[in-house]
């Protein structure tokens, strides 16, 4: 059903003109004009088609109407604002949702996750993880971390962090019988395989060797999987650099060979740009970039 309501800007400055009983403490209130108050008074006083005030020299005193009319109207005004405070604050703490890929939240996001919860106790970080891109006009997402090139159409766009791929295993390899001394070594070694634009025939390429079956092996569908079995010791992965840092420092994994390729692909903080200005939105992005150290 179609309200029928006078102008806010009218409403607010005649609520404020009747506390004060003065249209210049009410332009001072407001910060704007004494003229621009007493031309919004004529106009509500014209939509309503009653007299609201009663002016006088030196003074003003509300009409009868005026007094009538004053009580619901500060009520309304103080609802709305009200309810735009508890908005604003919701916004500002709550839950913060954000969509990510499985392997990134568990090598990366999860680990430093604690971090920002003691930053920001306030909020309540709802992991979602996903393969796929986030349509964020049908879920109620925050924000994205994407794998990518960066290329998502009508959404903002930043990249978090850079990758390159080389080969990982279990530090027990090194040894024993066939140790992994050189690439040539892998010919004797199990090869897992991520099925996500890691490709054991493009590094060996890479690494100017042959004689190793690059199709053999296990494969994953997911690069967490890949990782744990290489920290199991089942084999031996090509991993993101982003991903296996941690296992690398905390000795669960080892770097194989000088060889590396450079990723074509990165991470990047997605969400559409208005999403940017929103308090738990920035807080989350900024700790985000000051993680990776790239911002």
């Amino acid at each position: 059903m179609s309200r029928r309501l006078p102008p806010l800007n009218a409403l607010r400055a005649f609520e404020a003109a009747a506390r004060h009983l003065s249209f210049t403490k009410a332009a001072d209130e407001l910060h704007v004009t004494q003229a621009a108050v007493s031309h919004q008074i004529k106009a509500l006083e014209q939509w309503l088609g009653l007299p609201l005030f009663r002016r006088m020299n030196r003074a003003l005193a509300l009409t009868e109407a005026g007094q009538s009319y004053l009580p619901p109207v500060r009520e309304a005004m103080d609802t709305l604002s009200q309810a735009t405070d508890r908005l604003i604050r919701a916004d500002s703490s709550g839950t913060l949702t954000i969509s990510t890929m499985p392997s990134f939240a568990s090598k990366w996001l999860v680990p430093r996750l604690m971090r920002f919860q003691k930053r920001h106790p306030e909020m309540d970080v709802r992991v979602h993880s996903t393969s796929q891109m986030v349509d964020f006009a049908r879920h109620d997402v925050d924000l994205a971390i994407r794998f990518g090139n960066g290329l998502w159409p009508d959404l903002r766009v930043e990249r978090l962090l850079t990758e390159d791929i080389f080969p990982v295993g279990h530090p027990s390899l090194l040894a024993g019988d066939r140790p992994l001394v050189n690439p040539e070594d892998l010919r004797h070694h199990t090869l897992l395989h991520d099925d996500y634009n890691i490709s054991w025939a493009v590094w060996c390429r890479a690494a100017g060797i042959d004689g190793v079956d690059t199709e053999r092996g296990l494969r994953f569908d997911d690069s967490s999987f890949t990782l744990q079995a290489a920290i199991n010791g089942h084999g031996i992965a090509l991993a993101r650099g982003v991903l296996v840092a941690d296992d690398i420092a905390a000795g669960r994994l080892v770097r194989l060979f000088e060889v590396r390729l450079p990723g074509s692909l990165a991470y990047y903080v997605v969400a559409p740009p208005h999403y940017f200005s929103r308090p738990k939105v920035k807080a989350f992005r900024d700790w985000l970039f000051e993680e990776a150290g790239t911002g």
